[in-house]
């Protein structure tokens, strides 16, 4: 049973790995497009919290 876990533990991990190969692919327009709106919405964040 532990081994089962542990292979699933992999796949789960490999799952999740999956967004960063996807973002490799992105071309640097669309990466600074992301890192402006997560910017934008780390801001908004801020703002909502200390206003």
């Amino acid at each position: 049973m532990s081994q089962g876990h542990h292979h699933h533990h992999h796949a789960h991990r490999a799952i999740a790995a999956a967004p960063t190969f996807s973002l490799l692919r992105l071309s640097v327009g669309q990466r600074l497009a992301g890192s402006a709106v997560v910017l934008a919405g780390l801001w908004l964040l801020v703002l909502a919290v200390t206003g």
